[in-house]
């Protein structure tokens, strides 16, 4: 097949480095033409993936540039998505989002956007799947999921390898939901990694971050059991404890009583999504003390310390 990659970031890197190795044509698209110009020189994304050669048959431009194809694959992040569609033109029979978070603006899902723009078949891949491990061909496993059953398992057929395999999940809200919501919960567990690394802590900021992210996509029409699946616990805990996780090491870095700057030189997905989160948790009226003491560290500059108290001076409740 033929397969552009929008965004040349590390998660879109990977992706172009595991369906070229299965004998896609790929073009990798990038914003900057500098980029571009070194990545077709060194083949090598030395600013994302550092020490991954990029095999022969992809071939790089800008977006500016994008050839016709059978699928695009969106690795853009998500608060820049709209931005992109709204300006870039590409022709392709299907679209896959790699993208995980909610826009602030409209409280909209990935999916929710991407059909402001396209209404051809659209999927989204979530799970467990740190960009640095799928480029060194670590054995991943992750979901597809999309409202076209046939364009679902089209991809699952294509882009599974033998260290990438891809398992079906009809339950699109549910994804996008359980892959956007486990990045606040997982700036909350490494602020626990910045005071010290406590693992009683961490393991209930995981298991009631995991609660508090199930209810939130059951009132936006989702199903509870994906959320016990890898779009949902898996990708959670990795997120929460890998040292690759970019929203993990912002929490660290607040534990340690530094700041978040939007000028960092990676994207912090939950940074942004919390935003969001709130907004809509007060619109469905749910409970989300965790994403509100994340808002509360990041936006309000509140003391962790604090923050812990208030969450475990909370009302006395079942499980």
């Amino acid at each position: 097949m033929k397969i552009s990659i929008i965004g040349a970031g590390s998660w879109s890197t990977a992706m172009a480095t595991v369906l070229a190795r299965k004998g896609h044509g790929v073009t990798l698209c990038a914003r900057k033409e500098k980029d571009v110009e070194k990545m077709s020189k060194t083949r090598e994304n030395v600013n994302h993936i550092a020490g991954v050669r990029l095999p022969d048959n992809i071939t790089f431009s800008t977006l500016k540039d994008i050839p016709p194809s059978d699928i695009a694959v969106f690795g853009v992040p998500a608060q820049h998505v709209r931005e992109v569609l709204e300006n870039v033109k590409f022709k392709t029979n299907g679209v896959v989002n790699l993208a995980k978070g909610l826009e602030i603006k409209s409280l909209k899902r990935m999916e929710e956007v991407f059909k402001d723009f396209t209404d051809v078949p659209y999927a989204t891949i979530s799970g467990p799947s740190h960009a640095e491990e799928v480029a060194k061909e670590i054995p991943t496993s992750v979901v597809v999921s999309s409202r076209n059953e046939s364009f679902a398992k089209f991809v699952q057929k294509e882009f599974s390898t033998g260290n990438f395999r891809l398992y079906l999940n009809d339950d699109l809200t549910g994804v996008e939901i359980g892959g956007a919501l486990k990045n606040v919960v997982a700036i909350a567990a490494g602020v626990l990694d910045g005071l010290g690394g406590w693992d009683n802590s961490k393991a209930a900021i995981i298991t009631r971050g995991l609660a508090e992210i199930s209810r939130m996509g059951v009132k936006m029409g989702a199903q509870s059991k994906t959320f016990m699946g890898l779009a949902g616990l898996g990708d959670l805990v990795v997120t929460c404890t890998s040292k690759y996780s970019r929203n993990r090491m912002t929490g660290e870095l607040l534990g340690r009583g530094g700041t978040f700057s939007k000028k960092s030189s990676f994207v912090v997905e939950g940074a942004y999504t919390v935003v969001a989160e709130l907004t809509l948790a007060k619109n469905l009226e749910v409970e989300v003390p965790i994403a509100e003491a994340v808002y509360s560290l990041i936006y309000k500059h509140v003391s962790p310390f604090e923050l812990m108290e208030r969450l475990m001076r909370r009302p006395l409740k079942r499980e």
